[in-house]
């Protein structure tokens, strides 16, 4: 059976969909097959990286190795048992039609508690949670007291990954690989940055996930976009020198592989 990786949090702007692109590439490159679903139907940032990806390719007569991605298949009202939710049905028909011939099957969620991501998550292997380095984004993990030193309590999110993982264990499921990324970092040792760092240390050891290596604040993210391409592109569409920016972000993709620990993958690039 494929293994099912969501990439949510319930924020926007944490780099959920940039991080998707990446992981999923990867996983591509290293000759894995990998199905992507994107669950946020408004904005559709995935789905609109992966279309930036197959014009931009075509264009330039390239093959590069990549996700698939697949739409959402509608519901049929006719098939929906007495009191189904047509979102569960919706996804639960993308999955068993991509489990028999994918080996991970890449969901990327919506910046928002939806009936999708809610059950999305209870489908996860992986979870990868992505966070900018900021209170702001750590107080959708959990409530921290004035000084940012004591935590308070688990916030919203973690209460509906704790739901998912006891939907996981009642059906027995193995349990939930909880990774928290650390993401958009600076360059520099402020105060502010070590703080955070205790706190998700100290958090992870109550509410149970990993922390993962992120990615560092760059530009080069913001400019792949348009082309849909990632990191590990820039060779193959001819950048002869990679400046040493773009070799450390390279290099802090490769160590999030590594540290995700996904089954039957061996880190080549």
């Amino acid at each position: 059976m494929a293994h099912i990786i969501v990439v949510g949090n319930e924020k926007g702007g944490a780099g959920k969909s940039t991080v998707s692109m990446h992981v999923s590439t990867a996983l591509a490159r290293m000759g894995h097959k990998v199905a992507v679903l994107d669950l946020d139907m408004r904005q559709k940032t995935l789905g609109r990286y992966m279309d930036n990806r197959t014009r931009f390719l075509a264009k330039e007569g390239l093959t590069l190795p990549s996700p698939e991605f697949h739409e959402l298949p509608d519901a049929d009202p006719s098939k929906l048992q007495p009191g189904e939710n047509p979102y569960d049905h919706r996804i639960s028909a993308a999955i068993a039609a991509l489990e028999p011939t994918a080996d991970f099957i890449l969901i990327d969620c919506p910046g928002s508690h939806t009936r999708l991501s809610q059950v999305a998550h209870s489908l996860a292997d992986t979870l990868i949670t992505p966070l900018n380095d900021s209170f702001v984004d750590f107080d959708l993990l959990a409530h921290i007291d004035n000084d940012g030193e004591r935590i308070l309590g688990p916030s919203v999110y973690a209460e509906m990954v704790w739901s998912a993982r006891q939907l996981r264990a009642q059906a027995g499921l193995k349990p939930l690989d909880w990774v928290v990324l650390r993401n958009r970092l600076g360059a520099q040792a402020m105060i502010n940055k070590m703080k955070m760092e205790g706190a998700i240390t100290r958090l992870s050891k109550r509410i149970g996930f990993r922390v993962v290596p992120g990615f560092t604040e760059r530009v080069i993210f913001r400019e792949l976009f348009p082309r849909g391409l990632t990191l590990l592109d820039l060779k193959d569409i001819g950048v002869k020198g990679m400046n040493i920016s773009n070799v450390a972000a390279r290099q802090e993709l490769r160590d999030l592989i590594s540290a995700l620990k996904l089954p039957g993958v061996t880190v080549d690039f």
